[in-house]
């Protein structure tokens, strides 16, 4: 037997954010309600746990004192842009997809495609999503590999290899200052954690659309959203919008600091733009590809239901008006045999023009525009302002 519903869980509605140790936590200490309220006091406290105590401590260099520092703290594009631009987007994108979410998932039951007879079923998919959300044990595991992989992966690879304020190399050996030690062990520990949790969340929402995709749901394949009534789905990627740009200021610091300080050019970035764009499009539209398989069988169905149909249908009019002698009682002007013929070509077009997901090509569009624009500015340091603004009119005009 399933457990009983909270008041944030109706059968047609997933708070895939109201939930985990962390959440209860910030209740608990005020920084947050049962609807994500207090958002503001959020991203204030998180941001100045992170950042402050680095700009206090940048003041003691440490070890690194008497170094050639070629990267101060107030002059460091990664750390300011990471604390005081993308954490807070991670923080406003929980709101943002919280209220976005809940008209996205309830269309699944209002528009039909879950029938009554279904409902049961995918009310125990939305159970089995929450208590999955609800894990203790997912949130441990999180933390330590913020501590093991998380850990490695910042200080090898996304780093200035260059005396900073963080931490000077004496013998190829790093050594942290004051300032450093925090911002290794608590500031990256915490935006990371926040990060991942993300990632678990994309996951948990990834799930549940696979499960939601195995049910018999009820497709139609003239639907005029062109997506068998899927179409609604595609406003899950406006919700998305906070992540992508989070993701595109934290690759947008990371570039700015090895541009200026290791005298590297954008265009050395490449690789990294677009396996960012990769990872956007996957996280955002992969989830909804599941339901290609679906999508597919409707359209393949729908085109010779409506096929035969119209055969039917067309046949009939050509014996009415053309082969037997046509109606006298009746004339073609005005006739409503023309606008059903119309119509039926138009239904019989519907189907074939189907696609295979449920978005298109403007969302996967608008989610690299979206993930790149932090990354724009970053072309003034290979062209000046006023050749992008011509550039960009060239393209648009």
């Amino acid at each position: 037997m399933n457990p009983p519903l909270d008041k944030n869980q109706q059968p047609d509605n997933l708070p895939l954010v109201l939930g985990g140790p962390l959440f209860q936590l910030l209740i608990r200490a005020r920084l947050c309600t049962d609807t994500l309220g207090l958002v503001r006091r959020r991203v204030i406290v998180f941001s100045l746990f992170a950042w402050m105590p680095l700009l206090l401590l940048s003041y003691f260099p440490g070890e690194s004192a008497g170094d050639d520092i070629k990267v101060p703290f107030l002059y460091d594009f990664e750390v300011h842009t990471r604390f005081l631009l993308s954490l807070p987007l991670l923080l406003v994108a929980e709101l943002v997809i919280h209220q976005r979410f809940r008209p996205v998932i309830q269309q699944f039951v209002k528009s039909g495609v879950v029938s009554p007879e279904i409902l049961p079923r995918f009310q125990a998919i939305i159970g089995s999503a929450l208590r999955l959300r609800n894990s203790v044990l997912i949130e441990v595991m999180l933390i330590i590999l913020v501590f093991t992989a998380g850990h490695y992966l910042w200080l090898h690879q996304a780093t200035v290899q260059t005396n900073t304020w963080v931490s000077v190399f004496v013998d190829g050996q790093r050594h942290l200052s004051p300032a450093g030690f925090w911002y290794v062990y608590v500031s990256i520990p915490v935006f990371q954690f926040l990060l991942y949790r993300w990632l678990f969340r994309i996951f948990i929402w990834a799930r549940f659309l696979w499960q939601v995709s195995r049910l018999d749901l009820h497709l139609v394949p003239t639907h005029p959203d062109r997506a068998g009534g899927l179409g609604f789905l595609a406003e899950s990627v406006t919700a998305f919008v906070p992540l992508l740009m989070a993701l595109g200021v934290l690759l947008a610091g990371m570039i700015a600091n090895k541009i200026f300080y290791e005298g590297l050019m954008l265009l050395s970035f490449k690789q990294e733009i677009i396996a960012t764009v990769v990872f956007a499009l996957l996280f955002t539209l992969g989830p909804l590809c599941v339901f290609a398989s679906k999508l597919t069988h409707t359209k393949r169905q729908g085109a010779l239901e409506y096929g035969a149909l119209a055969s039917s249908y067309v046949q009939e009019f050509d014996r009415k008006w053309l082969r037997d002698p046509p109606p006298q009682d009746e004339k073609l002007v005005g006739s409503s045999d023309i606008q059903s013929l119309n119509d039926m070509a138009g239904s019989f077009s519907v189907v074939q023009g189907m696609r295979l997901f449920p978005f298109d090509k403007a969302a996967v569009l608008q989610t690299a525009v979206v993930t790149l624009m932090p990354v724009l500015p970053l072309a003034l340091t290979m062209i000046s302002l006023e050749e992008l603004i011509k550039t960009l009119l060239g393209i648009l005009l």
